[in-house]
């Protein structure tokens, strides 16, 4: 299994954040490989033709994603950590842009495994067309729908906050994708893969989520940086039972509000979360629950300051006969 040694110094320095750069290349990934979560189904068939048309006038573009994303590995100067400075998706861009040409080639030799790159990639400024591609997948797939997406991101990172205050990294870390699980000491399981551990001890890690992500996510060091990212899927739109029903047949029953709520509260949830993840007021949010309890759908109990909401066996059941 794959292993990071990491100290004290370094969960203390730790920490959840956005990044509008890695959402787009998961969205990259997703288009590339298919297999997108429920929620994104729509946005996968949206995209996919006109990602399609755009690969069919840039030739090239496709042979460079052939040696970017590879088996169980993916470019670490495609998707590199956020760095402190990081707020834009132009940020995180320019780092990729700004890239040594022969670094990113050493890299792209080293992923194909003794295989030589195509000519093609060897005669192209790597970083730069790296930089077009995700430039092109943001502008035209992921940036109309960033205020929704960024959202769920925040939503996700203040529970994941809350079970870091409640459990310590631990309860943070586990689950968060499958591989990834504290084992105590200064131990942190990355992956179940037959890699050498790396000793982490001095750098800076910091935890990505992104709603493209489906099942597995991935982990990115910085080229020639004490920096590592853990990329992995937030919470979607729709939740554990909730990602099998029919959202129309719940909406119809229930409003368009109370079927998105019940959905989401597989796992105890605060109305501050429900706001951020849904988009809509508190009050609405907040009266929508009340209704959805006094149905006896939902409970809710006292977490230190926080009032989380769930569901009850009556809600899961509910959800069960909306399945398709």
């Amino acid at each position: 299994m794959g292993f990071w040694e990491v100290g004290a110094d370094e969960l203390a320095t730790s920490r959840f954040v956005v990044s509008p750069l890695l959402e787009t290349v998961a969205a990259l990934m997703v288009l590339v490989r298919g297999r997108p979560r429920l929620e994104a189904r729509d946005w996968h068939q949206t995209h996919r033709p006109e990602f399609e048309r755009y690969l069919a006038g840039n030739a090239s573009q496709q042979v460079l994603i052939d040696v970017l994303l590879r088996p169980r590995w993916v470019a670490d100067f495609l998707a590199p950590p956020p760095g402190d400075g990081d707020r834009s998706f132009a940020d995180g861009l320019r780092r990729v842009r700004e890239t040594p040409r022969a670094a990113a080639r050493d890299e792209l030799a080293a992923m194909a495994g003794g295989t030589q790159l195509p000519s093609v990639v060897r005669r192209m400024d790597v970083p730069a067309r790296t930089a077009d591609l995700l430039h092109w997948v943001w502008n035209n797939t992921v940036r109309s729908d960033w205020p929704r997406r960024r959202h769920l991101l925040e939503a996700d990172i203040v529970a994941r906050t809350a079970q870091l205050s409640a459990g310590g990294w631990a309860a943070a870390v586990d689950g968060l994708t499958p591989g990834v699980k504290w084992r105590g000491g200064n131990r942190l399981q990355i992956n179940s893969y037959d890699y050498p551990p790396q000793d982490l001890r001095g750098a800076q890690i910091v935890f990505v989520p992104c709603t493209s992500v489906s099942g597995r996510g991935w982990v990115s060091s910085g080229l020639g940086a004490r920096r590592h990212a853990i990329v992995y899927p937030c919470r979607g739109t729709l939740a554990d039972i909730g990602e099998q029903s029919d959202p129309q047949a719940l909406t119809r029953l229930l409003g368009p509000v109370r079927a998105q709520l019940l959905t989401q509260l597989a796992t105890p949830t605060s109305t501050t979360q429900l706001v951020a993840i849904t988009g809509y007021g508190l009050g609405s949010v907040g009266g929508h629950l009340a209704v959805l309890r006094d149905a006896g759908l939902i409970r809710r109990r006292r977490s230190g300051r926080s009032v989380l909401y769930y569901r009850t066996t009556a809600g899961d059941q509910l959800l069960r006969a909306s399945v398709r």
